[in-house]
Parts: C-alpha cells; structure tokens; sequence
C-alpha cells in the first residue's frame, strides 16, 4: 500500500538540482570521477548514456550501455515513497537488494572486461 510519501517537495527538489547537476557535468564532458580516481569503470558507467537512449526509445542501445537502465525508475518510485511501496517490508527490501545485486554483478563483469 502506497503511503504519502515524507518531504515529495525537497525530494522533488534535491532531484531537479541533481539532474540539472548531471547535465552541466554531461555538457561540459565532466571525466567520471570513480574512474579518474582509482582508473576502472565505476558501478554507474555508461548509465547517462543508457538513459538517454531510452529517451530516444532506443531500447537495444540502453541495454548495451547499461543492463540496468530499466531499475531506474524503479528505484526512484522507492524513493519517493520512502522505501515503502508494498507495505511489506520484505518484498521492499529484496527489490532493492536485487537492483543492488544486479549493478554489483554488471559492474564486476565490467571490471573483468576491463581488465582482460
């Protein structure tokens, strides 16, 4: 059972700041910090591009740069809804796990490729 979500305006805000952010990092070609620090692909690499793809409908090039563009939305309805959208605990917190576990895995298997 969705409940009213706490605070919708300062997340609504803090996401219309963090997306102007990404597009003047996007803009101004920004290098992805994770990877200037420690020189490998960081969990999130190429989920700008896979998102704008999906904008475009492009859905074969947002899968190619990122498996994981779909859990998204996904993760933000979460979000808005205080991690609380089921009403079951259990059911909330393995969705998220298993979007958590899906980017580990992409980004292990981009880490190996990387590597090789």
């Amino acid at each position: 059972m969705l409940n009213r979500p706490i605070n919708l305006k300062g997340k609504l805000l803090a996401t219309t700041l963090y997306i102007g952010l990404l597009l003047i990092f996007w803009a101004l070609k920004f290098p992805c910090l994770f990877q200037s620090i420690f020189g490998l692909p960081c969990p999130g690499c190429g989920m700008s591009r896979a998102l704008f793809a999906l904008l475009r409908l492009d859905i074969v090039s947002a899968f190619k740069f990122h498996p994981m563009f779909w859990s998204v939305p996904i993760f933000y309805f979460y979000f808005i809804f205080d991690f609380n959208v089921t009403g079951n605990k259990y059911i909330d917190k393995g969705v998220i796990f298993l979007i958590a576990l899906g980017f580990l895995i992409n980004w292990l298997l981009k880490i190996i490729t990387f590597l090789l």
